[in-house]
């Protein structure tokens, strides 16, 4: 697991959170002319059989299209909880790896990971040096790395069982 990586998307989590809660809050739907282009593009699936009655055509054209929007704002619906929760885990299970590391590290990459203070702030707050910083961030992804690798060991030996 690059550890790395995931320091510098913990602010993109956050914000992927916002923007996601924000759409869902405000969810009307696939906008009507999305739906009405799908079915101008779309092929029908199905074999059509050529009838001399259109009497019901615009019945069923209503009932065909209140159908395609239902199912395309469930999806888009459920796309949206399903990007939210898988977001909302990731970052839950970093910030609870954050709070198993050991001594002062937690409370330092919460400060530099979550509160995004600069190494210059650090080395004033714990009043050591901007290498030992480096040295502390250095064990902290060691710590962590090994927290993700445990994860993944687990999730592997369910899927392998």
């Amino acid at each position: 697991m690059d550890v790395e990586k995931i320091f510098k998307d913990y602010g993109k989590w956050k914000r992927d959170m916002g923007l996601l809660e924000f759409e869902l809050s405000r969810f009307e739907g696939v906008p009507y002319d999305d739906v009405i282009e799908s079915l101008c593009f779309s092929n029908p699936q199905e074999e059509r059989v050529q009838t001399s009655g259109v009497s019901d055509k615009t019945g069923k054209t209503a009932i065909i299209y209140r159908q395609v929007k239902e199912r395309m704002d469930d999806e888009w619906f459920d796309f949206l909880i399903e990007q939210y929760k898988s977001i909302k885990e990731e970052r839950e299970f970093f910030e609870y790896a954050v709070r198993q590391l050991s001594g002062k590290l937690t409370e330092m990459i919460e400060d530099m990971v979550m509160r995004k203070m600069t190494w210059r702030e650090l080395s004033g707050k714990y009043d050591v040096s901007e290498t030992m910083i480096a040295k502390y961030r250095k064990k902290a992804m060691a710590e962590l790395a090994a927290i993700y690798q445990q994860r993944a060991q687990t999730s592997e030996q369910y899927f392998l069982n």
